[in-house]
């Protein structure tokens, strides 16, 4: 007869799988990817080493499961924060989201858009590139409908988008500051970036969709 795990044995394997993917976002936030590893994550998690090998074939199988979470979870928080108001208003609500999410724990931020990981982690990244850019579509395109933005190729608009504020984000994130270093990084960055930052990318994103604000005109005589 086949072996059945019993209602418990599975609680207790459940709890101690969500404790593994709470320690490794924990230490993915604290060091980056390089500085992770899977007795890392067990010591963190309070079990066995061969318990994380349980549940995860090695590290990569692990930083694949919660790449998609963390993935998932962003593209929530966005997708949700411009689910109304203008084309403007999307636009804004996606760019100010992302970036002050990503600001707010760059060490974080880093392993998710930049840092050397994995062809397989690697591979969630254009997952998350594809969502960002379906969010920026919808917003774009409700300026469109709306005749707040011009007519325009919205796919072109929003890969240039993911892009662009990709990059510079990126650009101002903590990555070569090493684990010793990140905690001190991050908090400067926490305190001076978004200040800045922000506000730049959401005009920069507005420009790039079409946008004038009220009272200008493009300047373009018919």
């Amino acid at each position: 007869m086949a072996y059945r795990r019993t209602p418990a044995v599975q609680e207790r394997l459940d709890a101690q799988r969500e404790a593994i993917a709470a320690a490794a976002v924990a230490l993915l936030s604290e060091r980056g990817y390089s500085g992770l590893s899977v007795s890392a994550v067990a010591e963190r998690a309070g079990v066995a080493t061969g318990s994380v090998y349980r549940h995860y074939v090695d590290k990569s199988d692990l930083m694949v499961r919660i790449f998609r979470e963390l993935c998932d979870r962003e593209v929530e928080a966005v997708t949700s924060a411009a689910a109304t108001g203008s084309g403007a208003d999307r636009v804004s609500a996606v760019v100010d989201t992302f970036s002050r999410r990503a600001l707010r724990n760059p060490t974080l931020a880093y392993a998710l858009l930049a840092e050397p990981v994995d062809a397989a982690v690697d591979a969630e990244r254009l997952v998350l590139r594809r969502a960002f850019a379906a969010a920026f579509a919808n917003a774009v395109r409700h300026g469109v409908a709306t005749g707040e933005f011009p007519e325009q190729d919205v796919e072109l608009t929003a890969a240039a988008l993911v892009g662009a504020v990709g990059e510079v984000l990126t650009g101002r994130l903590p990555g070569a500051a090493d684990g010793r270093h990140r905690a001190a990084a991050d908090g400067r960055h926490r305190d001076s970036a978004a200040g800045s930052t922000v506000p730049d990318l959401v005009a920069l994103a507005l420009r790039a969709a079409g946008h004038l604000p009220s009272g200008t005109t493009s300047g373009v005589k018919p």
